[in-house]
């Protein structure tokens, strides 16, 4: 049995990288209103990438149990300098379980994951891969320049949730780094080893290492609508993070428990010494019922952190598929061209 995994053979020059190729990775929830927009700008993308390094791409829309018509419009995008693929899932699994799906049908060399609500910019990317396949780098990611546009609780609660993720973690993962990236061939076959189903692509990303860079870029408006991400599902995702990743809330939960057994020693010492000295009992009904309600507040949180990771090793062990792909559907470049070839032959 194997405890790792050989990716050298994937090493490559610029030139032989670009021949492999980019699958552009994007997941779509109810983008029915800005997806030809962002097509149109992905098409623009494709031919200055062509001309600039001979790199064929395609692109993967992953529709993650849309309500509306998003599946409809994929279907009907021309494949016009780069080859379309839709994979429709049965229902809405998550963005996590959309970007596995992704992964796992892209059929070029290199990876690139943006959303689809056009804050990752398209004109971005030519600066990424470049870094890929000048830079020689594996994996290339973005970060948010700043968060001024945010309140002071948003940039306090992100950043205390890095510094807890990282706490203890041989493998940082980097502060305000979104899933606007690019990994290089071989960073996508490591990726793709990995066999756990609660993913958090962000951290693993990070963990697999090779050379990495980071690209500091200010994010679009949103082209349409509103984001589905509510403070609820943030506070949602970040949990799911932190116990798929990382070990620190255990932690976290085993220094309280020792600070807190510290101060009752340290309390107890105090009325032995009272009652020695004095010799009167120290009134014990307040002190005894803060007490009492302090631990058992504590133990109420420690369960409740072993019992999401009790639940994340219950969801490993079921070992049930990441998510089911409803409809799958490709259309290459060459299909498409001859299709207009032939309809301009028919009109003349």
């Amino acid at each position: 049995m194997t405890t790792g995994a050989d990716v050298s053979g994937l090493t490559a020059s610029a030139a032989t990288a670009a021949a492999q190729g980019l699958s552009i990775v994007v997941p779509l929830y109810n983008e029915a209103s800005g997806l030809a927009l962002l097509h149109q700008r992905l098409i623009a993308l494709a031919k200055k990438l062509r001309e600039r390094y001979q790199l064929a791409c395609e692109v993967v829309y992953v529709d993650d149990g849309s309500a509306d018509a998003t599946p409809v419009i994929a279907r009907g995008l021309a494949a016009d300098a780069l080859d379309i693929q839709l994979v429709s899932l049965s229902r809405n699994f998550g963005k996590e379980a959309a970007l596995m799906a992704g992964l796992d049908h892209a059929r070029r060399g290199a990876v690139l994951f943006m959303d689809g609500d056009g804050q990752h910019p398209p004109d971005l990317v030519e600066q990424l891969v470049s870094h890929w396949i000048d830079g020689g780098y594996d994996v290339v990611y973005t970060a948010k320049a700043h968060r001024d546009n945010e309140t002071l609780l948003r940039r306090i609660a992100v950043h205390g949730f890095y510094a807890l993720i990282n706490w203890g973690a041989r493998q940082k993962i980097p502060e305000d780094a979104g899933d606007f990236r690019l990994l290089s061939p071989r960073a996508v076959a490591a990726l793709r080893q990995l066999p756990e189903r609660n993913r958090f692509f962000k951290g693993l990303a990070s963990w697999i290492g090779f050379r990495q860079i980071r690209v500091d870029y200010e994010p679009a408006p949103r082209a349409h609508g509103a984001t589905t991400f509510s403070a609820g599902r943030l506070v949602g995702l970040s949990i799911e993070g932190l116990t798929s990743f990382s070990v620190a809330p255990l932690r976290f939960a085993s220094l309280l428990g020792v600070l807190l057994a510290t101060i009752a020693f340290l309390f107890g010492l105090s009325i032995l010494w009272e009652t020695w000295t004095t010799g009167k009992s120290v009134p014990g009904y307040p002190s005894l019922v803060i007490g009492l309600m302090t631990i058992g507040g504590v133990q109420l949180i420690m369960i409740g952190i072993v019992g999401e990771y009790i639940g994340k090793i219950l969801s490993e062990l079921k070992a049930r598929p990441i998510y089911f792909v409803a409809e799958h559907t490709v259309k290459p470049v060459e299909a498409e061209n001859s299709i207009t070839a032939g309809e301009r032959t028919a009109a003349e």
